[in-house]
């Protein structure tokens, strides 16, 4: 998990990630979206195959690359927990709200009972 979190850490290995997915593409496709040199692309690409976020196919002299999102589903649960704990927060604080808004019904209308009574 630490590998992959260190690979997606940097922004132009995530937005080589966004540039594979859904399709494969040659390095050179690749290093066609940046301004930085293709030397830099290809480390890039390498941090993300050795952690087996990006997988490579030779087609004849052509190495294409693929998106492989299965490494990132130990860092989705991890994270994930997380966000649990925020759901449940989230949960509390809506019956709070609830039982703060059903409060303020119940006085107003135990306020307008009482002027009621003294107007009557």
């Amino acid at each position: 998990m630490d590998e992959v979190a260190a690979a997606i850490a940097d922004p132009v290995r995530r937005e080589i990630m966004e540039l594979l997915l859904g399709a494969r593409r040659t390095a050179g496709e690749i290093a066609g979206h940046f301004t930085i040199s293709r030397p830099a692309v290809s480390r890039h690409l390498r941090v993300l195959r050795e952690s087996g976020l990006v997988r490579d196919e030779l087609v004849g002299r052509e190495r294409f690359y693929m998106l492989d999102t299965g490494p990132l589903a130990a860092l989705t649960e991890w994270l994930a927990r997380f966000e649990q704990q925020q759901t449940a927060w989230a949960h509390h604080l809506d019956a709070l709200e609830t039982e703060v808004y059903r409060t303020r019904r119940e006085r107003r209308s135990g306020d307008q009972d009482a002027t009621r009574e003294n107007t009557a």
